[in-house]
């Protein structure tokens, strides 16, 4: 059965009404409909990395890095656009992306766990991002509604995703036409809260996504890989998990 199978029209457009409406005050976080099981794909063949925090550093040092700014000049990050943070954590980049997409854009913040997603809903609430939406999320299907992102964003976090190509999979049928995911990581060992670029690159290859782009965003450490889904990822039965090959 074709992986985007199943996904009616009447459903998406229910799922994008109530994702507008979570938004300011993030308290109903938006659902769609449930993608492939997490036992149909093969386990990955490297350590997972622990959740210990939902920031990856402080937002002064951060800010007066640049960081995030460098991040959406070279994604082209632009007004009316709408993109997805997975894995939000704290914040960092959902009221810099809500800024720069404008009012007429929207940003998806998406969770695996309820306590962060509440604590991010009370952040937009506070700062009044009137144009983002919060989506709680599973750790193998990010449960974003279907053809909705121009651009998904992973920072820091896809190291600790205990089933990257569950998650890869679910998330194609949510990428509109031309859509791209960007992953920001560091180039090390994963138990260093980090993800070699050959095991970035072959994991997302394994379920169909291709390299477009490569950019080192702190000095040879931390870089931003920039990839294209595949328009019909693998059944799981015939993902091959990277170290096996």
């Amino acid at each position: 059965m074709p992986l985007l199978a199943g996904l009616a029209g009447a459903a998406v457009t229910l799922i994008v009404s109530a994702c507008s409406a979570a938004a300011p005050n993030g308290a109903v976080p938006a659902v769609a409909p449930p993608g492939l099981a997490q036992e149909r794909f093969p386990k990955p063949q490297r350590p997972v990395a622990s959740i210990i925090s939902d920031q990856w550093a402080g937002e002064d040092s951060r800010e007066r890095a640049g960081e995030a700014a460098k991040v959406m000049d070279l994604l082209g990050i632009r007004p009316g656009m709408t993109v997805a943070d997975i894995g939000a954590g704290a914040g960092y980049y959902v009221g810099r992306l809500s800024k720069r997409v404008g009012p007429g854009g929207r940003v998806i913040a998406q969770e695996v766990d309820r306590r962060t997603i509440d604590r991010l809903g009370r952040r937009v609430s506070r700062e009044r991002l009137d144009n983002v939406s919060l989506v709680l999320g599973e750790p193998h299907d990010p449960r974003l509604p279907p053809r909705s992102v121009s651009l998904a964003l992973m920072v820091h976090m896809y190291h600790e995703i205990e089933q990257p190509f569950g998650l890869l999979a679910n998330l194609v049928p949510a990428m509109q036409p031309n859509g791209r995911v960007a992953i920001l990581d560091v180039d090390g060992p994963v138990l260093a809260h980090g993800t070699p670029h050959a095991l970035l690159s072959c994991e997302l290859a394994a379920v169909g996504y291709r390299e477009v782009a490569w950019h080192w965003i702190e000095g040879r450490s931390i870089y931003l890989a920039v990839f294209e889904p595949a328009a019909e990822p693998p059944a799981p039965e015939r993902i091959v998990p990277c170290g096996v090959r």
